[in-house]
């Protein structure tokens, strides 16, 4: 097989269906609201294994600058700091007001730095940065010069104006200034957690935020320069209603972030502790959460915003709504993306990395990553090297994700298979699909049609070789594809 990485091959069509605005059907929506994978990477997190260590890793980073044409690089940081709890997260998080330990935290992510940058030929241009976590702006201005002071020594960050330096940041703890100095040391692009302003589904949750607070940070990043502005929302939340959500979507368009994503909780007590502070009998009920999406997905249209895929929309000049135009858009663990053709470095905590045909990822918990790290080790838990189905099937999975289309003879040249033999049992499995319109199976093209762009996940699903075996052993637990 000729494909050297779990990344689709360039399009060669622009894809018309995208263009057009999906279809909303309710009915069709809510019969296949099961649970299922986001597909942020093909095979998925839980698939990974502790067989794949840091040797391995090594091994891979000197064959991806091996590479005839070496790709460009991505980073991503995990901030795991909070300073409170917001009841509804799953992210990998540490609940703290002690900002010493930002101190601590740091001096580990810069020997990781150190130890990782030396990996990677120097040539290889860094064109993505993200900062996640937890909130990344619980570090302070002098703390985030030295953590991008120590990327820049350690790897060769890009200049080119199409970068795209993201940081997440959450308004409660960020002002003006905050967003002047995020501008200074590098980053063009900025994501704000709003999940919803109404005051009793703030109060639910734990996460008090005034749209006043919402709106300096907005305006200060354009003010600043920022390319590129997106906010989260969350539907689902205990005590929402679609009056109130109206309230806040009208809210959040008169900000106009570039992108708006909106998530639908998954309430997961049993795996995020935190949940349990939340009443279920709170939740609204499934016919309630439907109509959130409905309202969403038409209030937002109406504003202008293009749909993406699975829970994301932005405007229609922005370089996401571009990519999708131009079929070069691209889905990795930061969900989809402009520069997902790179190799992906994971720093910190938790961080996930994607090199070659290959994933890993740190520890979860901090004593064990600090440990690693003050042995001088690659704090490289687990992971998994990809084989050839895998990748063809991450493949499979990124077109459809993407760009809702697949044409089977140009995937056929590319990998030296009959596409309809090889996913045979697939094919079968399409025709459900297919019957209910989520899809047409054409002679040459699989393609989503306009009601199935909202069931993505479900179509991917077909493709997964993996889904059968978690559900005989009763693990992993994903969320409903609502």
């Amino acid at each position: 097989m000729s494909r050297q990485h779990a990344v689709m091959p360039a399009p060669t069509l622009i894809h018309p269906q995208l263009s057009r605005a999906p279809v909303f059907d309710a009915g069709l929506i809510s019969r296949y609201d099961i649970n299922g994978p986001r597909y942020t990477s093909y095979p998925t997190a839980p698939q990974f294994h502790q067989r794949f260590g840091e040797v391995d890793l090594r091994r891979i980073a000197q064959a991806s600058n091996e590479d005839p044409i070496p790709r460009a690089l991505s980073i991503y940081v995990h901030i795991p700091f909070c300073l409170s709890p917001c009841f509804y997260c799953g992210c990998t998080r540490i609940i703290t007001r002690d900002r010493t330990r930002a101190d601590e935290y740091l001096g580990r992510l810069i020997r990781e730095i150190e130890l990782t940058a030396p990996l990677f030929d120097k040539d290889r241009s860094v064109s993505q940065v993200h900062l996640g976590g937890g909130t990344p702006n619980f570090l302070d201005a002098a703390q985030m010069v030295r953590l991008l002071d120590a990327l820049k020594a350690g790897f060769n960050l890009s200049d080119d104006p199409d970068r795209e330096f993201g940081i997440e940041v959450d308004p409660r703890f960020c002002d003006a200034a905050t967003v002047r100095m995020l501008a200074d040391v590098g980053f063009n692009r900025i994501s704000l957690g709003i999940q919803d302003f109404d005051a009793e589904v703030q109060l639910a949750v734990n996460r008090v935020q005034s749209v006043e607070q919402t709106r300096e940070v907005i305006e200060a990043a354009r003010k600043y320069g920022f390319r590129s502005i997106s906010v989260d929302l969350i539907h689902g939340l205990p005590r929402q209603t679609t009056q109130k959500f109206a309230r806040t979507l009208e809210q959040v368009i008169a900000l106009k972030p570039d992108r708006i994503a909106t998530y639908s909780y998954a309430h997961m007590p049993e795996r995020f502790r935190a949940q349990n502070q939340i009443n279920a009998a709170d939740l609204p009920d499934a016919a309630t959460r439907l109509a959130l999406i409905g309202q969403t997905v038409a209030t937002l249209n109406a504003a202008g915003y293009r749909y993406i895929g699975l829970d994301h929309f932005a405007l229609p000049n922005d370089d996401l709504s571009r990519a999708q135009r131009a079929g070069t858009m691209q889905r990795n663990f930061q969900g989809y993306s402009t520069h997902g053709d790179c190799d992906l470095i994971g720093l910190g905590m938790s961080s996930i990395g994607h090199i070659g045909r290959s994933f890993h990822q740190n520890p979860r918990d901090l004593q064990t990553y600090y440990a690693a790290i003050d042995s001088g080790h690659l704090p490289v838990q687990r992971g998994m090297l990809l084989s050839d189905d895998d990748v063809i099937r991450a493949d499979v999975i990124q077109q459809l994700m993407c760009h809702g289309e697949l044409d089977m003879g140009d995937f056929e040249q590319h990998y030296g298979i009959e596409f309809r033999s090889y996913f045979a049992a697939e094919m079968e499995r399409l025709k459900t699909l297919e019957k209910d319109g989520l899809i047409d199976v054409g002679a040459r093209a699989l393609q989503i049609t306009a009601r199935g762009r909202f069931l993505l996940r479900i179509v991917a699903m077909c493709f997964d070789a993996y889904l059968g075996r978690t559900a005989a052993s009763g693990t992993p637990s994903y969320s409903k594809a609502l």
